[in-house]
């Protein structure tokens, strides 16, 4: 079977996205018995940014699929020394089966690699895009209301990579509306709310970006937001801190979404993006989320080398967890 790579979510066809998101549901209700559908394989674990539960979550999860890992750091290889992303690319496919990489730079370096079939490449964060952030948001969603479709979420915060793969991925599902509130001048990229707009056409969902907090919606069913300095980013304007401060997420959001669930990707910084009420809360699910993170990461391991393990043609409806 061919190797798979996940550079961007629109790499996934939609029973590639129902199959993943399938079994990180399954993964973390126990149904994993011990297999180890990655065994004799070999990973390569990439970052060059700082990470905690990406790279645990990768790491843990391909230990726990029966591959062995190969660690590197930001200062490990000789890309410092002068060599091209090109050769180290062509290293890396000759001895390993799997990468999983951060860069926070342009995906055209994981494009670059992933131009060969010999080793899949797993994108853990670029500048423009989280996607596997954006499956494991998508998994606790399902995990937690039993389906996506029809899904009405709130995001509060900066348009950056974890909101792009947000809107990318809730974009793919009918009835869902979502709706991005982010400061002026920190909004999604163009070319993230095509391809989301794109998306939500073809499925009838709604994205909608407004630059304040007035006039919201009531009756939604999860408020997310993420920290306002994003890894591997700095913000050129030194005033940064007053655009944002009326996006602080705080209980008064609740008060017209009452049952509405907590999503944030960590990590958090109490008192900026986000109150200690409220991440620390009953409506809070943001470390369950974190958790969803290792085993979203085992059934992209698992998809690259393996396919889809599910059949993607029904609407994504699960069980509702214990």
């Amino acid at each position: 079977m061919p190797v798979r790579h996940l550079i961007s979510l629109d790499d996934l066809t939609d029973a590639d996205l129902a199959s993943v998101l399938r079994r990180g549901v399954a993964f973390s209700h126990g149904d994993h018995d011990g297999e180890q559908p990655l065994d004799g394989l070999i990973a390569g674990v990439y970052f060059r940014r700082t990470s905690t539960r990406t790279r645990t979550a990768f790491s843990a999860g391909a230990l726990r699929l029966g591959a062995r890992i190969v660690t590197y750091g930001p200062n490990d290889l000789q890309l410092n020394t002068g060599e091209t992303t090109e050769d180290t690319g062509r290293v890396f496919s000759s001895m390993l089966d799997m990468l999983i990489a951060r860069t926070a730079d342009d995906p055209a370096e994981m494009r670059g690699w992933a131009t060969q079939d010999r080793m899949s490449v797993v994108n853990a964060m670029s500048a423009d895009e989280h996607p596997t952030q954006g499956l494991t948001d998508l998994s606790t969603l399902l995990r937690h209301f039993g389906h996506v479709e029809g899904l009405r979420v709130l995001y509060v915060g900066e348009g950056n990579n974890t909101a792009a793969a947000l809107a990318l991925g809730l974009s793919r599902f009918a009835g869902v509306r979502l709706e991005l509130r982010t400061p002026p001048g920190y909004g999604l990229t163009p070319d993230v709310r095509a391809r989301a707009e794109a998306w939500a056409a073809r499925t009838g969902a709604v994205v909608v970006e407004r630059h304040l907090m007035d006039d919201l919606p009531a009756g939604f069913d999860a408020i997310y937001t993420s920290r306002w300095q994003t890894t591997g980013t700095s913000k050129p304007d030194p005033d940064w801190r007053t655009k944002f401060a009326p996006f602080a997420v705080d209980r008064e959001l609740w008060r017209t979404s009452p049952r509405a669930i907590f999503l944030h990707d960590l990590p958090a910084h109490r008192g900026e993006e986000v109150s200690a009420e409220v991440l620390d809360g009953p409506h809070s699910i943001a470390f369950t989320q974190a958790e969803m993170k290792m085993h979203s990461a085992m059934a992209v391991l698992e998809w690259c080398r393996h396919g889809v393990v599910a059949s993607g043609s029904e609407p994504l409806r699960m069980r509702q967890p214990a």
